[in-house]
């Protein structure tokens, strides 16, 4: 249903003809007279004439005959005008399907669709070498999951909000407002952030609605699909197609070894478009439902008509225990915690060449840190902070932004055992004050 499609429906007019035949010829008594030579034209003309009266007649009995002893007249017209009915049906309905108006399903869903911006600080290389930080800007999509007393919740994409030092949501009004991080989960690309009801007037809840989740389990290849969402940032946007696909298996190219993996995350395929800026978006049916959660595309020379989304039934799991969490506000620098470690980063090379985990290395200790306390020591790499994946010190680094000195957090690490193989465990470590 990406694009409307008008079918030109041509109407079926039935023409009765009606037959007449039969004329009265009156025969002329000649006198007799000498013979003369008939002209030829004469002679063309009478026998025309002949030929009519004998056709007509016969046209005529044969007619009189079907309709009163056969009942031929009945039957063919009947048959006529059902085989009509039924051509003009499949029509129509063809027609409906294909060329059927959404804008009443895009009222219903529009409400409960927001647009993100991420501002965020990335590491770029200059153009002397190294690197060097760069404020960058980004668009996504989210779709209003909740409300409670206290937030509005919605969910999108782990990538849309990635690294964010600042979220800013814009709702159906055109109100934008700063939003926190509720959770993540980087395996699934799922996450959910929060918006303080305090912070929203009247004039915008009354503009904006929860949406209506479905059942993916129940979708059927086929049947029409709808992506809303924040298309390039330029704001919403629709677009229609059908699902392609349900169960597609979502792959990742390794940028350093060039090897594709496999992500054991099963996705929606439809011919809608979804581009950037639609990731977090809305995938709903003909029903207004949310089905699934607009996450990529698939895009390339050879390749058109394939986005995905995320199963809403599949990780519906996930996003309760994501609204379930506490809201991450970050904290003032000067009152952030610190972990108490040096290190550097386990890339995936380096991971699979010297068989180790991805994620932070610990070089070294603080003295008397929150790390020295609860038994991280030198050899630990450090994966995980409060169930979020780390696989660098500076997605470390952002983390901790959201807890404060003396804050307890669990850290999840893997420890090297003699056999060089890697135990994981969880322990619970109280952030320290940073020192110069």
């Amino acid at each position: 249903m990406e694009n409307q499609y008008s079918y030109y429906n041509p109407e079926n007019q039935n023409e009765n003809t009606k037959f007449t035949g039969g004329s009265d010829f009156n025969q002329p008594h000649y006198e007799k007279k000498p013979k003369k030579k008939m002209p030829k034209a004469i002679i063309v003309i009478g026998c025309a004439l002949l030929f009519g009266v004998v056709a007509s007649g016969t046209f005529l009995t044969t007619n009189f005959i079907g309709n009163k002893i056969l009942g031929l007249r009945d039957s063919v017209q009947t048959t006529g005008e059902s085989s009509a009915k039924v051509n003009s049906t499949q029509l129509n309905q063809s027609s409906s399907v294909i060329t059927s108006d959404v804008s009443d399903v895009v009222d219903k869903v529009m409400p409960s669709l927001v647009s993100i911006t991420n501002m965020s600080i990335q590491e770029v290389q200059s153009f002397f070498g190294g690197y060097q930080q760069q404020q960058s800007e980004s668009a996504g999509s989210g779709i209003i999951i909740s409300q409670t007393d206290k937030e509005l919740l919605m969910v999108t994409n782990n990538h849309v909000v990635e690294g964010s030092q600042t979220l800013t949501v814009t709702f159906a009004d055109g109100t934008s407002v700063e939003a926190n991080i509720k959770g993540t989960n980087a395996d699934h690309d799922i996450a959910v952030i929060a918006v303080p009801m305090s912070e929203l007037s009247d004039e915008t809840l009354d503009a904006i609605a929860v949406a209506t989740l479905g059942d993916s389990t129940k979708l059927n290849i086929g049947e029409p699909a709808i992506a809303i969402g924040n298309a390039l940032g330029y704001g919403q946007s629709v677009t229609t197609g059908v699902i392609s696909a349900v169960d597609r298996e979502s792959t990742t190219v390794d940028e350093t070894t060039g090897e594709t993996v496999s992500s054991g995350v099963k996705l929606i395929q439809t011919d809608a478009a979804i581009n950037p800026g639609n990731s977090g978006g809305a995938l709903v049916n003909a029903n207004g439902e949310v089905v699934g959660i607009s996450s990529s595309k698939l895009a390339g020379t050879m390749v058109e008509g394939m986005g995905y989304a995320i199963p809403i039934s599949d990780v519906s799991d996930i996003i309760s225990d994501l609204m379930n969490r506490e809201t991450k506000a970050k904290v003032a620098e000067k009152d952030q915690g610190f972990l108490g470690i040096t290190g550097f980063d386990v890339d995936s090379q380096s991971a699979e060449r010297y068989h180790m985990p991805t994620g932070v290395y610990v070089e070294d200790v603080v003295k008397g840190g929150g790390a020295a306390k609860a038994g991280i020591t030198k050899g630990n790499i450090v994966t995980g902070l409060e169930g979020v994946s780390i696989d660098n010190m500076e997605e470390l680094q952002r983390e901790l932004q959201y807890y404060a000195k003396g804050e307890t957090v669990k850290v999840t690490i893997e420890i090297p055992e003699n056999n060089g193989e890697y135990t994981e465990k969880t322990i619970e470590v109280t952030l320290g004050e940073k020192t110069e």
